[in-house]
């Protein structure tokens, strides 16, 4: 048996495997923004509210000026928004917003209860705003399902990186979202640790085994996996740009591999290069009742998480429009439901550039 167990197809939604619930890879070629910071000209032929048709290269979503997802309700799960261009504005019922891109993470815990939105404001009014973002959904154990909602910035310099380079000089860069990572250093092993999770996050207990890891292989570049340590995890490689070989074992373009964990993995890209994301866990082993935005353990539970979403719109929206945009300036910052404000290390802030 080779080290590969399946393959399956991608596109806009990529299969997952449990406690993974859902992978979206939104890339879109945005023209010049306008006024409002949506796309400059018509959007006559789309269909406003619900485009996903990818006309002229991107789309508006549920959007309606501004391309994105308006207020809309989570339950039971938490969202890892992973924004490699552009920027999202984010905007929630506790009061809380962020504007992140650029390699930033948003790592959001929903918990009993959050009504948030994710904007795609497009700030350059002269050239192209291309956006391109994965946006992963985790599942929660039934002990943390109902915990309060909370959210953690990983900026992307506080996101380890680390090139390395085969045999014959061809480089990886490795970002390392989650699950702790050893390499060789100049002095000796290096590790790769990134910021840690949410607590409630099942990718917070050590036996989660959990990995997200980003790679770039340059053309022909080798680069090796080696096995993780739970017998019953789930390791997936989606090759999302270019193609590689896993053992010498073909994986096209726009393809995930499901490979077997026990193997040391041996990836070499094709002659063009390639992108991977890896996903990685051990199952939490409990059933999943899913109703589009909510996730629990049983029916009934779904059905109290509508009742309650219709009786206390989960804190109700404190804001004035739906789909929330944070200004003008490409300042990145967080604003926490307690009035905490972050923003990346060394960002240069003006009181121009403060959020309001």
């Amino acid at each position: 048996m080779g080290s590969i167990v399946q393959t399956v197809p991608l596109g806009l939604h990529w299969p997952t495997a449990e406690p993974f619930l859902f992978c979206a890879h939104h890339l879109d070629l945005y023209p010049a923004g306008n006024a409002a910071f949506g796309p400059k000209g018509s959007l006559a032929g789309r269909n406003i509210g619900s485009d996903f048709e990818a006309r002229d290269g991107w789309r508006m979503y549920h959007g309606s000026t501004v391309p994105g997802f308006p207020e809309h309700p989570h339950r039971g799960f938490e969202t890892i928004t992973f924004a490699r261009r552009g920027f999202i504005d984010h905007s929630d019922s506790m009061g809380a917003a962020a504007r992140f891109g650029r390699g930033d993470v948003q790592w959001m815990t929903a918990g009993a209860g959050v009504v948030h939105s994710e904007m795609f404001p497009l700030l350059d009014s002269e050239q192209g705003n291309p956006v391109e973002l994965f946006q992963i959904w985790l599942n929660l154990p039934a002990a943390d399902k109902m915990v309060a909602p909370h959210f953690t910035m990983f900026w992307a310099d506080d996101i380890p990186q680390h090139r390395s380079l085969d045999t014959n000089g061809r480089g990886t860069m490795l970002t390392v979202i989650a699950g702790a990572h050893e390499v060789a250093g100049n002095d000796g092993p290096l590790r790769l640790t990134p910021p840690s999770p949410p607590p409630a996050s099942w990718a917070s207990r050590a036996e989660s085994d959990i990995a997200l890891w980003h790679l770039v292989l340059e053309p022909g570049a080798q680069f090796t996996i080696e096995p993780t340590r739970g017998a019953d995890t789930v390791r997936v490689l989606y090759a999302f740009e270019g193609a590689i070989t896993i053992d010498g074992e073909s994986v096209p373009t726009n393809t995930g591999a499901v490979v077997d964990r026990s193997h040391t993995l041996q990836l070499v890209a094709g002659a063009d290069g390639a992108e991977v994301l890896m996903m990685q866990a051990r199952p939490i082993g409990e059933p999943v009742a899913q109703y589009g935005p909510f996730v629990m353990n049983t029916r009934e539970e779904i059905e109290q998480a509508f009742d309650d979403y219709r009786r206390t719109g989960f804190g109700g929206w404190p804001w004035d429009r739906p789909d929330p945009v944070h200004g003008g300036e490409p300042t990145r910052f967080a604003r926490h439901s307690d009035g905490r404000v972050e923003f990346p290390p060394g960002a240069e802030v003006s009181a121009v550039s403060q959020p309001g």
